[in-house]
């Protein structure tokens, strides 16, 4: 009998797909040989969708339409957001107020936001003397009939989870288009779909925390994992001698002010990974380490010391230095 032979297969191409989004830009690197249009499009809709769901920049995304709802009112919303809520409501409680959606009216107040772009003193002592009660207290949920209601005045802001969730989207869609080797971004939060068609795991930097610049601390691998890093240092005020960060301490009703310049999160799902940084940054060095650890998070704090940055990690990131780093 004859012999056959069969194909040699294709080479996978590398190809980087890219879009503006929330201020900044999504990308997927993708090792695959298929027609990429479609599944750019895709991509570029699930993001948009988050935004359009989620975004406290647009008026008349779902997220303003529950903010500026009544006390009482139940509010339609769809599935996207209320898994959004739900998962930060979860990480809320179980980080005793550390990662908090409750923060819009400190964001407004402290000139992050919408509405200004300087503190106002008087918008401050305003939002500070609103929240008497835990943001879970006074946000209700009904996933089952898709709708929620606020039991209590509250001003949302999703901005330290919804990225993260915009990346498992898009994970989502390369799924759905059967790509198995893939690297998405948003910002600083990142996914791995599987490895690079090489087998090899995708490498990741890690960003030093340094003030308008960008500088490769060190380098993580990823497969099938997701990261996402929060930190003081990329979006901050300048107020006089002091530099305010963007992320809010609700419990403080004031920006993070401790000595956490990073802190590096990995999870499977980015969702997660996002808002556990958020968390670990405003809970700080000690509380957050411990928070940490039982939860049983993979975590790495950079510290700022007078000596230089310290590292201080958890699961992979438990020995000394970071994979790469100085």
């Amino acid at each position: 009998m004859p012999k056959t032979f069969s194909e040699p297969a294709a080479p996978c191409k590398r190809t980087t797909l890219h879009g503006p989004t929330m201020g900044t830009r999504w990308s997927a690197s993708v090792d695959a040989t298929m027609d990429l249009t479609a599944l750019r499009q895709d991509l570029a809709a699930a993001v948009e969708q988050v935004d359009d769901q989620m975004s406290p920049w647009k008026p008349d995304s779902d997220l303003m339409r529950l903010n500026r709802a009544p006390v009482d009112a139940w509010v339609d919303l769809p599935v996207e957001m209320l898994e959004v809520l739900d998962c930060a409501l979860d990480i809320h409680r179980l980080s005793a107020g550390a990662f908090d959606p409750g923060v819009g009216a400190l964001v407004d107040a402290w000139g992050f936001g919408a509405v200004r772009d300087a503190p106002d003193a008087m918008a401050i002592r305003t939002a500070r003397q609103a929240a008497p009660r835990p943001t879970h207290e006074c946000l209700e949920l009904d996933r089952p009939a898709g709708r929620a209601c606020k039991r209590a005045p509250l001003q949302l802001d999703l901005c330290g989870i919804a990225k993260g969730y915009a990346v498992d989207r898009m994970a989502a869609v390369l799924q759905q288009h059967e790509v198995q080797h893939a690297l998405v971004a948003l910002d600083g939060e990142l996914r791995a779909v599987g490895s690079q068609a090489s087998g090899v795991p995708w490498a990741v930097a890690l960003e030093s925390p340094e003030a308008g610049r960008r500088a490769v601390r060190g380098v993580i691998d990823l497969q099938d994992l997701a990261v996402a890093t929060s930190g003081d240092y990329r979006r901050y005020l300048e107020v006089g001698d002091a530099r305010l960060a963007h992320t809010m301490d609700a419990r403080r009703a004031a920006p993070v002010h401790n000595t956490v310049a990073s802190v590096t999160v990995l999870a499977r799902s980015c969702m997660h990974a996002d808002a556990w940084a958020t968390a670990l940054l405003v809970a700080g060095p000690g509380e957050g380490l411990g928070l940490a650890q039982r939860m049983g998070l993979e975590a790495l704090f950079l510290l700022r010391r007078p000596e230089g940055l310290v590292e201080m990690g958890l699961g992979r990131f438990s020995t000394s230095t970071v994979p790469g780093g100085a």
